[in-house]
């Protein structure tokens, strides 16, 4: 009895370890973390001084509560899909360790805490533009546009390039030009970052029926496609420096990352190997984090000079 007594506490615990391993997959945590970072980075430039610590936490809990829940409709509504590919059949819903009952369940758990902590203790404005950016990503992108257009992640890149947009709101109650042109470099970004992983993984998107980009118009068309895109990416990302946004801690700092951008869509389309589709997928997230610490580096460097001049 007094074996049974310790094993069965031991065998509770692993279940919940499981469990909970399981619904944390289900929330994306990494793509979660970058959408909460430019959110972030767009309170950060909102105001001249650093805003109140209690509204940036509260505001990126909201914002990633939400965000978790966008993630867990998408892979709720795109379970049989995973189940075909080797990227994500591993996934809690494909092999079984959730059910779509549990799943449903936590993401309106999630979606609604995030979307009344936003209107509580932040501004109506940031919820419900959080909860809009929820059903672009899980409905209008997850179970409309990736099924019916090979231009799914341009259209349906409006919803993941929204956070820092959310997060000047959260701090302002407003949306600034400023933010929409936060929200216009994640937005170009977003096309050569998925075809780049697309390419990599363009077998298991026919197998799957997704018309990707690759899938539908070929490997090398969408390899030219991310070099163009990298070249409008590169030209956007000079627009915070030129209208005064930024200084030039951000304008250096810019120029290497897109340079280098560049150069891994160029070796992409003209000198590729087994491995420079992911260096490239791998890399753009790279650029996406520096890029956007970059912006608030300078923006605070500026505020500190300016202090120390008064």
């Amino acid at each position: 009895m007094a074996t049974e007594k310790l094993i069965m506490p031991r065998s509770l615990r692993k279940e919940l370890v499981l469990a909970c391993r399981d619904y944390y997959q289900l929330t994306k945590p990494k793509v979660v973390a970058l959408l909460v970072l430019t959110a972030w980075v767009g309170m950060m430039l909102a105001t001249p001084e650093p805003p109140a610590f209690s509204q940036l936490f509260l505001a990126s809990v909201g914002i990633a509560l939400v965000s978790a829940a966008a993630a867990a409709f998408n892979q709720i509504l795109d379970q049989k899909i995973d189940a075909q590919m080797a990227r994500t059949y591993m996934r809690p819903l494909p092999k079984g360790r959730l059910s779509t009952a549990q799943a449903v369940t936590f993401a309106v758990v999630l979606a609604l805490g995030g979307f009344f902590l936003l209107s509580l203790w932040i501004n109506w404005l940031t919820a419900w533009l959080t909860l809009l950016g929820l059903f672009g990503y899980a409905v209008v992108y997850t179970l409309l546009l990736k099924r019916a257009t090979p231009q799914n992640i341009v259209i349906g890149g409006i919803a993941g390039a929204l956070p820092p947009v959310l997060g000047w709101s959260a701090i302002t109650g407003q949306v600034g030009g400023e933010a929409l042109l936060l929200m216009m470099i994640v937005f170009t970004w977003t096309p050569p970052h998925f075809w780049a992983l697309a390419i990599h993984r363009v077998n298991d998107y026919a197998k799957a029926g997704i018309p990707m980009m690759p899938v539908t118009h070929g490997v090398e068309f969408t390899k030219t496609l991310i070099l163009l895109y990298t070249f409008l990416l590169a030209l956007i990302c000079l627009l915070p420096y030129l209208i005064g946004m930024s200084g030039l801690i951000y304008l250096a700092g810019a120029l290497v990352l897109n340079a280098r951008f560049i150069i891994h869509a160029w070796q992409l389309k003209f000198h590729a190997d087994a491995g420079s589709a992911m260096k490239t997928f791998r890399f753009s997230i790279v650029h996406l984090m520096v890029l956007f610490l970059l912006l608030v580096v300078d923006h605070y460097a500026y505020w500190n000079l300016q202090m120390l001049v008064q």
